[in-house]
């Protein structure tokens, strides 16, 4: 049986504080505004996972750059590569190689989260080493066939609220239309993700706009097309119950650019011929018609910054993207976001959540950021940071310019189904521990913890992301 006081401080004085503050949340509804699980799982009641392998490993791309770290190939893992080895198809090979590099990830994040997915969701209570490799597999396999493991299943075994995925501005959200239609009682919401329309430079960007202008009925010609492209496809996302965008750069860059000047971009980039800075240039430009969008439609509008993915050229040419080889640079914040946020930074129905994988901007820029603008909000520790030592760093810099109030506590950012629950689970249980140091030193009141407590679990997300109408939060005091 699995320690009910692990991750926990250690400390004899806070720790029992800690315990009685995670006690109270770990019940409260999961709510994850943030993700990038498939909709089309939960579009039928049927549907089953076929494999430990498919549910826990290829999906998750914590677990495949560590296992890449130690010599183990995507191919290996049953990811093709193109030009590459044969790719391994039996799954249960894969499981052993997963297995006898699970040793590996001891320590990290990523071995609490399916430690506890092991524990929790299978009863496997004994560690995985690459001796039970097969017969936790059996264990997994048999109860994957059971009607209790179907996704939707597990969303009520979750507690899980509502769950967004993250859907291209061309996807025709089929599987989200058959969820709606088919009156099961579960919450799935599209995400708008503009990635391929901001990064002109992207060789699927022009194919990408010209089948969004197909998709609204119109050309991609101009400027002026492409943005009324865009805004009608927000437009039909909001009517299928999307209530955010997300968009991804590299930095945070902004600026008001002419129509004119924007056109000349624009059919550079329909050409292809179109230069680093311009496509930079088109980019800061974009920032900024982006949150005029969500000024006037209402969608939050998310931003991730300092991120250099991709870096694995090979990889990514051949393999494609969101396999693991991302890595963190340092950004700045406050002056490359000023056109933005004078322009829209005080306005009432403009709501941007920064994340970042450069802590430094957490004291020095993001949380006096968005302890000032009213739009800003900053969104939880991110990607590398999210882990037991990267929230609590979070809490220690974040919050005492930023103040709780102007985060939006925790979403779960994961591809891998089961690791929902955990990885809330860890954030809940961290959450308790600073919340606790707050109480045991009298900076904060008994009172006054346990309703930060409760905005950390779930009320700080709800609000943020704009999803009354699907939440209700019962009261913990």
């Amino acid at each position: 049986m699995k320690n009910p006081e692990r991750y926990l401080n250690a400390d004899p004085v806070i720790r029992p504080a800690a315990r009685a503050l995670y006690e109270s949340a770990k019940n409260l509804p999961l709510v994850c505004p943030h993700g990038h699980v498939d909709p089309s799982w939960f579009a039928r009641e049927d549907f089953h996972f076929n494999n430990p392998v498919e549910l826990l490993i290829q999906p998750d791309h914590y677990v495949l750059r560590i296992l890449h770290s130690q010599g183990v190939t995507y191919e290996q893992m049953g990811i093709p590569i193109k030009g590459g080895e044969p790719v391994e198809e039996d799954p249960r090979k894969i499981w052993q190689i997963f297995a006898d590099h699970f040793y590996c990830l001891a320590a990290t994040p990523v071995a609490l989260w399916i430690g506890d997915e092991l524990s929790d969701v299978f009863g496997i209570e004994e560690p995985l080493t690459a001796a039970n490799a097969q017969e936790i597999y059996e264990t997994i396999q048999n109860q994957l066939k059971s009607p209790e493991f179907t996704p939707r299943q597990l969303y009520r075994r979750f507690n899980i609220a509502v769950l967004s995925t993250t859907d291209s501005p061309v996807d025709d959200l089929s599987g989200h239309r058959q969820i709606a239609q088919s009156g099961w009682g579960g919450t799935i919401l599209p995400t708008f993700r503009a990635d391929t329309l901001l990064h002109i430079e992207r060789p699927d960007w022009r194919q990408e706009v010209e089948k969004m202008a197909m998709l609204n009925g119109t050309t991609a010609g101009s400027y002026r097309s492409f943005i009324q492209s865009i805004e009608a496809r927000r437009a039909w996302f909001k009517e299928n119950g999307t209530t955010a965008t997300d968009m991804a750069v590299l930095n945070a860059h902004s600026h008001y650019i002419n129509h004119n000047s924007m056109e000349n971009l624009y059919q550079k980039g329909l050409k292809k011929i179109i230069t680093p800075d311009e496509s930079a240039m088109f980019t800061a430009g974009m920032l900024m018609e982006m949150a005029r969008m969500s000024s006037e439609d209402g969608l939050v509008m998310q931003l991730h910054v300092g991120c250099y993915r991709n870096h694995d050229r090979q990889l990514f040419e051949n393999g494609g993207s969101d396999l693991g080889a991302d890595f963190p640079v340092p950004v700045e914040f406050t002056r490359p976001l000023q056109a933005l946020l004078n322009q829209f930074g005080n306005h009432a129905n403009f709501r941007l959540i920064l994340f970042t994988l450069d802590e430094s901007t957490y004291a020095r820029e993001l949380g006096p950021l968005a302890s000032y603008y009213p739009a800003v909000k900053l969104g939880p520790p991110w990607w590398f940071n999210d882990n037991l030592n990267g929230i609590q760093r979070y809490f220690e810099q974040a919050i005492d310019s930023g103040g709780l109030y102007n985060t939006v506590g925790f979403n779960d950012d994961t591809r891998a189904l089961l690791s929902i629950p955990a990885r809330h689970d860890l954030w809940r249980r961290a959450s308790a521990s600073w919340l606790a140091g707050l109480l045991v030193r009298h900076i904060v009141d008994e009172k006054t913890a346990y309703e930060m407590m409760e905005a950390l679990a779930c009320g700080l997300a709800v609000k943020a992301y704009r999803l009354e109408d699907y939440v209700t939060i019962k009261r913990s005091i």
